[in-house]
């Protein structure tokens, strides 16, 4: 319960900060929220220091104490930089118009979240098959690689309202010319994140105090996984895109073939091969998967959407 309360303050506050173009404060607050989970997982899980030993509880405690921290840092930021919108509830007024239109936007989105656990869920069913130490290496992998999502993700939350204000505005070139820079940018950053895992994956697995069995697994875990960054970036951009373009569906039919239709099939099958490092291929193959599908949806919405604002 209080991780959900914390989830929902924190996206409020954030989504208040983007839409006002303040968006190097939302990168902040899901940072550092990322930064204490990972800091504060091994902490809790093992008992350092004066923390107790807390095993899979600590895991969780560490989990909401991130998302808490993230939630007050947004309220806070919120308040003191915010300065163009703020919160009055003394004249809300329920509208139903404008509720419906952020449904239709929004409940993709939703969706797309659910999907994201269910296929959580899946891939551990998935891996619990082998042993305990391959899920703790894919919740290993789920920690080091929101440091290579969060930029993309914080740069992401800059590129929507830009996208967004010039559709609108019906500025075609402003919208291309910021989708190319943003998809330039997020692919640099997953080229960084895949040679560092390609270089140093058994450094990485160590600062989760990884046993022998954990790094004979998750080295080529790490290193297979980490093939899909260099096609993540782009994926993840062109999902954002379609939301600012108003077309929240397209992300979510990329989001279920990768995570539905690709991932978890995928994974299975490699799976009754008995070897669990082929289970982790199903990654950068659904993410070629993804990226296929975003370049065909972009190309629709070039053809429907962008060259029509040209020849206006």
């Amino acid at each position: 319960m209080c991780f959900s309360f914390g989830v929902y303050i924190e996206v409020i506050y954030e989504r208040l900060l983007q839409s006002t173009g303040k968006t190097i404060y939302t990168m902040f607050t899901q940072g550092i929220g990322a930064i204490i989970n990972i800091i504060m997982d091994p902490v809790l899980i093992f008992g350092i220091g004066i923390f107790p030993k807390m095993g899979i509880r600590g895991a969780a405690a560490a989990t909401v104490l991130g998302q808490i921290v993230a939630a007050i840092l947004a309220v806070i930021l919120n308040s003191m930089k915010n300065t163009d919108l703020q919160l009055n509830f003394r004249k809300f007024r329920p509208e139903l118009k404008a509720i419906s239109s952020i449904l239709f936007i929004g409940i993709p989105s939703v969706i797309m979240v659910a999907i994201g656990s269910v296929m959580t869920f899946c891939v551990n069913k998935i891996l619990v098959a082998f042993s305990s130490t391959a899920v703790a290496v894919f919740g290993v992998y789920y920690k080091l690689q929101s440091f290579a999502f969060m930029p993309v993700f914080g740069m992401n939350n800059g590129m929507v309202p830009i996208i967004a204000y010039n559709y609108g505005a019906q500025k075609p070139d402003r919208i291309m010319k910021t989708l190319k820079l943003a998809v330039i940018y997020a692919t640099c950053i997953m080229v960084i994140a895949f040679i560092i895992m390609q270089t140093i994956p058994g450094t990485l697995l160590q600062l989760f105090s990884a046993s022998e069995e954990m790094l004979s697994i998750g080295i080529p875990a790490l290193r297979t996984i980490s093939l899909s960054f260099l096609f993540a970036g782009a994926s993840v951009i062109c999902s954002s895109f379609f939301q600012a373009m108003g077309c929240s569906v397209y992300s979510m039919v990329i989001s279920i073939m990768r995570q539905l239709v690709c991932l978890i099939p995928l994974a299975f099958l490699f799976a009754q091969t008995g070897d669990v490092s082929k289970v982790w291929l199903a990654w950068p193959i659904a993410e070629i998967v993804s990226i296929s599908c975003g370049l065909f949806f972009l190309n629709r919405i070039n053809k429907n959407m962008i060259k029509p604002m040209r020849q206006a």
